[in-house]
């Protein structure tokens, strides 16, 4: 029992020794992050393993941090406050933003209980990254971590990132999909940007600078400080006001999540547990069926996946989902003991050419109302070919949607061509194809306006009605203030409006 005992402590030891080896926890330097892809690699890190006799550790050692705890963090917080690596900014301006965010406590319960979706992920991905955990803050500034925000500017999601930025960092934007919203797409687009802004300014304060304003606008306002002799640091720079502002900003977040109890808040607990899982989806799958078999509430699976904006899924643009991590295992049970059957009820429909909304609601055999909503069909619009709608599936289609479709579907618009009623006086000699030829119609439409035959003429002076295209301008005033000759296009026999098609 006794050479036990001596075996035990000797392990414990051999324990303690290597956790001496490792960069000391007070280090508040930035650790650097990942190489960009234009840089060179850097040399792997060489472990250093104990050699001779272990000798134990001191008392003195153990206090000044040096030994490492084995133990993990039960509180997400705490491991957040564990990683921060950032420089603190002293300014008078973090002042006033923690005086702004400590005056506001509902304010801050709401975005910290948001955020306890994401949080365990982000944090996952900068350690793995080695870069600092302050960074996991950073949506609490873009966006107070709602992953469905827009700005001004048209930047989406919690890391709100511009339509050709988000395009740059592969995130696709279609018509059935913004990954811009997507939590995990989305996060790692945002590392990737911040490291690579790390690698050109050397700074995490100017990288997050150049992430809120521009690598682009940073550069130049080094480059003219440098001209004049003046300095380049966050603090130095001529910038905007939004900007001046970002990096307090995240200070004064970073200051509560330190030390809450100085600011009288309260940090609701989040536990250092992943809060989802990624699953796999091998068809087309409603958005409602996996609710369903996943025993979540449409609005949580929809916060977890902000990214789909329709009511399906489709396997072959992403292949994967994000579930609460007990429901990912209810969902693959009962997607396993699901009869055979339809997981999809909607499909893609490529338009094979420019039609009217009512037209393509017709063919697709489902309302107008509906198919504007379900694809976002904005009002006096035509539908331009090569467009892909969500239409209702069949029980007859067994296809899923195509991986090309799925990943580049798109849907283009044209303005629809609005039509005034107008009589114009027949000349000699007038018939309905001479009259169609001058104003650039069909010369059934003219017969079938004037209720006569294709071949027929028209006596000199007669009044021949004829439907002509108005100016977008005019098209508005004719919907806001109708005039006594402006009536709406007849109906051919069998219902159907009659309208000039545009060429």
């Amino acid at each position: 029992m006794k050479i036990l005992h001596i075996a035990c402590l000797a392990a414990a030891l051999w324990l303690t020794g290597c956790a001496t080896t490792g960069a000391p926890q007070g280090d508040n330097s930035a650790p650097a992050p990942a190489a960009p892809t234009d840089s060179p690699p850097k040399k792997a890190h060489t472990p250093l393993y104990p050699n001779g006799p272990l000798q134990p550790i001191t008392a003195a050692q153990a206090a000044s941090g040096e030994v490492a705890s084995l133990s993990a963090p039960a509180d997400l917080w705490d491991r957040i406050r564990r990683g921060f690596a950032m420089p603190d900014l002293e300014h008078e301006l973090v002042q006033d933003r923690e005086q702004w965010y400590a005056t506001r406590p509902d304010y801050i319960q709401r975005m910290t209980e948001r955020s306890s979706k994401y949080l365990f992920h982000i944090v996952e991905e900068l350690e793995r990254r080695g870069m600092p955990t302050e960074l996991a803050l950073l949506p609490y500034i873009e966006s107070a971590f709602n992953p469905q925000a827009v700005s001004s500017a048209k930047a989406a999601g919690m890391w709100q990132f511009m339509p050709a930025t988000g395009s740059y960092f592969e995130l696709k934007q279609n018509a059935f999909r913004d990954d811009r919203r997507d939590v995990l797409a989305s996060t790692r687009a945002a590392l990737d940007y911040l490291q690579k802004l790390y690698g050109m300014f050397g700074d995490w304060h100017l990288a997050l600078a150049a992430y809120n304003w521009g690598e682009g606008s940073v550069g130049r306002a080094i480059a003219r400080n440098q001209k004049l002799g003046l300095g380049t640091s966050y603090t130095d720079l001529n910038m905007p006001a939004e900007t001046r502002l970002y990096v307090p900003k995240l200070q004064a977040v970073k200051n509560i999540v330190a030390r809450p109890e100085a600011f009288r808040t309260e940090l609701p607990l989040i536990e250092n547990h992943p809060y989802f899982q990624t699953v796999e989806i091998q068809h087309d799958i409603d958005v409602a069926l996996v609710s369903t078999l996943a025993d979540v509430r449409e609005e949580d699976f929809r916060a977890l996946n902000p990214s789909f904006n329709k009511p399906v899924i489709l396997a072959a643009g992403t292949p994967r989902i994000l579930l609460p991590w007990d429901n990912a295992k209810v969902f693959q049970r009962n997607l396993e003991a699901r009869s055979e059957g339809q997981y999809a009820s909607w499909t893609v429909w490529s338009v094979p050419a420019t039609m009217t909304v009512a037209e393509a609601a017709q063919r697709a055999g489902m309302s107008e109302a509906d198919l504007r909503s379900v694809n976002s069909i904005p009002p006096r619009m035509l539908i331009k070919a090569g467009s892909a709608l969500m239409v209702p599936r069949s029980a007859a289609v067994r296809q899923d949607v195509s991986p090309h479709l799925a990943d580049n579907g798109q849907v283009a618009f044209a303005p629809e061509i609005v039509t005034r009623r107008t009589t114009v006086r027949a000349g000699k000699g007038d018939t309905v194809a001479s009259i169609a030829r001058r104003y650039k119609l069909a010369a059934a439409s003219v017969a079938d306006w004037n209720d006569v035959r294709a071949n027929a003429a028209f006596k000199v002076g007669q009044q021949v009605v004829v439907y002509l295209p108005v100016r977008p301008a005019q098209a508005r005033a004719t919907s806001s203030k109708a005039s006594p000759k402006r009536t709406a296009a007849p109906t051919r026999k069998g219902g159907t409006p009659s309208k000039v098609k545009r060429r």
